[in-house]
């Protein structure tokens, strides 16, 4: 027979791994959802981004698309990763930096028309300056042009 001082020590011992590990679950679980997976414009107009997930997406803002709207905020521009446009909606402030023909990160969700609704728009003072993911994007584009035509990868 167990002695009454042992078997609540273990007791005690198994309470307290049990609350570790759930708390460890749910903080796994609260970083899964908080995960921003980034996206370029030509694997969210091929389908590879998925619509009920908040993304970051990013590129070169395209000359000439942005247009606002006459009694609110709402902004649409195109950002482009040189082979592909996305159309991004925005309704708050655009940052003091932002341009067109500038590199810019977008987060938000896509709607069923695969046009993302931005929350945030980040952009970079620097004119040289390309958000990482953006630049390795475009080098991509690069790689997979075969006499300077893009042919996307079967991946």
């Amino acid at each position: 027979m167990m002695h009454p001082q042992r078997k609540k020590r273990l007791l005690l011992i198994l309470l307290v791994v049990v609350g570790v590990c759930v708390a460890v679950a749910l903080a796994l679980g609260a970083l899964k959802q908080n995960i921003n997976l980034f996206y370029t414009p030509t694997e969210i107009a091929s389908g590879v981004a998925p619509q009920d997930a908040r993304i970051r997406a990013g590129g070169m803002v395209v000359a000439g698309s942005l247009k606002r709207a006459p009694d609110s905020l709402e902004v649409t521009f195109a950002v482009s990763d040189g082979n592909e446009d996305v159309l991004v909606s925005y309704g708050g402030i655009l940052p003091d930096l932002f341009r067109e023909g500038q590199g810019i990160v977008a987060l938000g969700r896509l709607d069923e028309n695969r046009m993302l609704v931005a929350d945030e728009v980040l952009a970079k003072h620097d004119e040289e300056y390309m958000p990482p993911e953006v630049a390795q994007a475009l080098e991509q584009v690069e790689h997979m042009k075969v006499d300077g035509v893009y042919t996307p990868s079967s991946n």
